[in-house]
């Protein structure tokens, strides 16, 4: 039996003609950037994340320097980041130019790590950055509770976290503003690059809009040094499309995970585990194995698909070879990398491919 990492197929299908008809409607329209498509997606997404505003972008990356950007977050300043996350989550800050702080996770949840926190602030630090890896919620009141003390902002990388709920509130809606990617593999993608901000912060809605728009608030009237990072329309009326049937995506993915969780009994496979605060959305089924690659390896000659988030950490990449970390500095992180792999994760996994992961990782 093969079982792909991740497939489309079961998700399109079902909206294909809601898709094609989206499209055929705009392509007549002649009206392709910041029209009708975008305000009804920005006004039907925030209402999804239970907040007051949402600005559509082209990018997660964008969105999260945005808002830095937005809270005149720069140079001289510290961001306080989680050690093991995508890279994007450092670059964003290094783009604002700031600098990254990093903060180690919790070996338990794979994200930031509170108690872990506080001895890295000092005096230049403006903002935490809470990224729900994985779906899975970061642990809200307690990065908040530092924030308050220490006046900083929050920051919610949600780039896997469509939907994800803390203590029954949506991700999203938790700290000052929020960052989401569109990429087509998420729980909510589009059909090519997007992104989108949600906040309750009113001023910083209107100045992110303005930010990813030239600085503009008025055609050729510029209050700031902007940029283009505009949600198209053509993505935006697909985003809407998807986003009536996420709920439902979501709970299948609940569902898979659920029987993994349940099924998986291998001494050497270390399942992923929930705090009693989170409903996380899936986005990625984490396991970690000491010996990854021959267990990569054996899944892969049995016909299962599988991916590694991440294998080399941040402070080991080249690209921040400047913040002169060595390995050995940041252990938990390291750990994660040398050890994470992904399993099939998918909205229309059938029953018989989660049986079959099932047995095979048993096997091991």
């Amino acid at each position: 039996m093969k079982v792909p990492f991740n497939e489309f197929a079961n998700m399109h299908n079902e909206i294909r003609n809601e898709i094609f008809d989206s499209f055929k409607r705009l392509y007549d329209l002649d009206w392709y950037i910041l029209g009708n498509e975008v305000k009804k997606f920005e006004n039907e997404f925030a209402e999804f994340c239970e907040t007051d505003n949402c600005i559509g972008v082209g990018n997660g990356l964008d969105a999260l320097r945005l808002i830095l950007q937005a809270y005149d977050i720069g140079v001289g300043d510290e961001v306080i980041v989680p050690s093991n996350t995508f890279i994007a989550s450092a670059l964003a800050v290094t783009y604002s130019g700031a600098d990254v702080v990093f903060v180690e996770p919790d070996i338990e949840t794979y994200n930031i790590d509170p108690r872990l926190i506080e001895e890295k602030i000092s005096k230049k630090t403006k903002a935490i950055m809470a990224v729900h890896l994985y779906g899975q919620p970061c642990d809200m009141d307690q990065i908040n509770a530092i924030a308050r003390k220490f006046h900083l902002k929050v920051i919610e990388d949600a780039a896997q976290a469509h939907g994800a709920l803390y203590k029954g509130r949506k991700i999203g809606s938790l700290g000052d503003a929020a960052a989401f990617s569109f990429y087509p593999g998420k729980n909510l993608g589009a059909l090519g690059d997007a992104g989108a901000i949600t906040t309750n912060d009113n001023e910083l809605a209107k100045k992110v809009k303005a930010l990813s728009d030239y600085g503009s608030v008025k055609k050729y009237e510029h209050l700031y040094k902007g940029t283009n990072s505009r949600l198209d329309e053509i993505q935006a009326s697909f985003l809407r499309t998807k986003l009536r049937s996420l709920e439902k995506w979501n709970t299948n993915r609940k569902k898979t995970a659920c029987i993994y969780l349940d099924k998986i009994k291998n001494s050497k496979v270390v399942l992923p585990k929930v705090a009693e605060f989170g409903d996380p959305v899936w986005h990625i089924f984490a396991l970690r194995v000491e010996h990854r690659d021959a267990f990569e390896s054996y899944l892969s000659k049995n016909g299962i698909g599988t991916n590694v988030h991440y294998p080399t950490p941040i402070h080991l990449q080249k690209a921040y070879s400047d913040l002169g970390l060595s390995e050995g500095c940041l252990p938990i992180a390291e750990k994660i990398a040398r050890e994470e792999i992904s399993i099939p994760m998918f909205y229309g996994i059938t029953t018989e491919q989660v049986n079959y992961v099932i047995d095979i990782i048993n096997k091991w």
